[in-house]
């Protein structure tokens, strides 16, 4: 039965983000909305919740439906509570007696253990506050769920159990949700939504289907234009022709018979079908090779946080050229404090053989961390491809262009653009140095799917050795070539990748 309904929906604040959307969401619904970034989608959201009305068309939504929305930010009032009370806090006061067992019941769910119950917000991983506040909405009691980026800094663990609980234990609530992890979309969704240009494209079958069923219509449509576009030459050289002897034959009939061909084609022109087109790839990678069959040696290597807390232990670890490791593990064990440890020690080439590393002198390293941090975000785009790599103006300005950055954006600083933006500059600043050794923390962050694939792509057709940390699991299947995992403080390397 449908409950909310948009009808011919517009929306769109300088340029139009979706238009005459017609959609009918029904009760027993599970959406996932797919686009690139920058495509609407939190803006469709938040049009179905009522936080902002269309330009154009209508809304229809019951009274008084609750809409259950994640916070983007965790409340300050919840930070000195610990898990356990900040979960009976989202319960309402006069349903708290007889509702406490839902709080617990969740967190066995999330396997939360006694301590990590007792954990204050503030010292809980970002995973695990993530967890916390979708659950939160949870017990509020919401008519319809609506998240946004639900897997965001969750290791694959708790995406799996985030995946369980939604499906076995919040099933009976309608789920809308905007995701780039393209396994959760598969596992927790069975309608899909695509935002492409100013058009929603529905199928009613969770994402790998829908793309498929999605690409087949647009190579149905594809083929439709081009018949309609041969039919309407083949109506303008047929006017054109016959205007022709009307003229030169002082024939009225030709003239009027040609007037009505070129009416034809005008109409046929003017409904002309419009098929969307993919973007141009806009991540480019390179590899500058090299001629060492062993790039990195670890023998007997201790990594720690910054306090000196002990992570775990390696005792040997050899990476060699075409390798691409995956290390997998959950979140707080040590993954990113390891890629950090690699990127010192090729940089300190006077330490680092005294801690048991041993790395080819010809490495040249790209690295990538997680929160984009080694970005200048006061630069601009142009200040920053001028002074790293020295490039004159118009060199600047043709890289830029081809990345997807538009003249307009070239003297906007770091700290302005999106993360998505912050991604590519990223990616095209390796690509202009050229590495042949990749060090990448969660390299899918922030990258819409289609980034996702194109990242992959790259990764694949460079070949050059690499070590990856990332929670996508699709991603890690089709790019590893080696998998090792942080278990009870040590690296240990997997047969397969699960």
């Amino acid at each position: 039965m449908t409950f909310i309904r948009f009808e011919k929906v517009t929306f769109g604040y300088t340029d139009v983000l979706f238009k005459d959307v017609t959609l009918n969401i029904s009760g027993t619904d599970r959406i996932g909305i797919v686009g690139n970034n920058g495509s609407g989608k939190s803006t469709l959201l938040k049009c179905i919740a009522g936080l902002i009305n269309p330009e154009e068309g209508n809304i229809n939504r019951p009274k008084g439906l609750k809409f259950g929305f994640i916070e983007q930010e965790i409340p300050t009032k919840l930070l000195p509570m610990n898990l356990y009370d900040a979960m009976m806090d989202a319960i309402p006061p006069d349903e708290k007696l007889h509702s406490a067992w839902r709080v617990d019941l969740t967190l066995d769910t999330f396997k939360a253990t006694r301590d990590l119950r007792q954990k204050s917000i503030k010292e809980l991983s970002g995973g695990w506050q993530r967890l916390a506040l979708i659950a939160r909405i949870v017990l509020t009691n919401p008519d319809v769920l609506l998240l946004d980026e639900p897997t965001n800094h969750m290791d694959v663990t708790k995406i799996l159990v985030l995946e369980q609980w939604l499906n076995e234990q919040v099933y009976n609530i309608p789920l809308i949700t905007i995701s780039h992890d393209r396994n959760f979309l598969e596992n927790c969704t069975s309608k899909t939504l695509f935002l492409r240009g100013t058009t929603l494209r529905e199928y009613n079958y969770p994402y790998s289907h829908a793309r498929t069923l999605l690409m087949e219509d647009d190579q149905a449509l594809a083929t439709r234009r081009n018949k309609e576009l041969k039919e309407m030459n083949r109506l303008k050289r047929s006017a054109h022709e016959l205007r022709q002897i009307g003229v030169n034959n002082y024939s009225d009939a030709a003239l009027k018979k040609s007037i009505q061909i070129a009416k034809r084609a005008e109409g046929l022109e003017n409904r002309l079908i419009t098929i969307h087109v993919e973007e141009k790839r806009n991540i480019k990678l390179s590899n500058s090779g090299i001629l060492s069959k062993r790039l990195i040696l670890l023998e007997n290597i201790n990594i720690s946080a910054p306090d000196g807390t002990h992570l775990f232990h390696i005792q040997q670890l050899d990476i060699k050229e075409g390798e691409r490791l995956m290390i997998l593990g959950p979140n707080g064990c040590g993954k990113s404090q390891f890629l950090y440890f690699l990127q010192k020690a090729i940089l300190d080439k006077d330490n680092r053989r005294l801690q048991g590393v041993s790395i080819t002198p010809t490495v040249k390293l790209g690295y990538v961390d997680q929160h984009l941090s080694h970005l200048p975000l006061q630069k601009t785009l142009r200040e920053y491809f001028e002074y790293t790599f020295s490039l004159n103006e118009q060199k600047i300005t043709q890289i830029l262009i081809t990345a997807g950055f538009p003249i307009v954006s070239h003297h906007t600083k770091l700290c302005k653009l999106s993360h998505g933006q912050r991604a590519r500059v990223a990616f095209l600043m390796l690509h202009l140095l050229q590495p042949n050794l990749y060090i990448m923390d969660e390299p899918t962050n922030h990258l819409d799917i289609a980034g996702q694939e194109q990242l992959e792509a790259e990764i694949l057709e460079q070949a050059a050795t690499s070590v990856f940390v990332s929670h996508d699991r699709v991603f890690s299947q089709n790019i590893g070539t080696k998998f090792y995992q942080i278990k009870k403080q040590q690296l240990i390397e997997l047969k397969a990748y699960n």
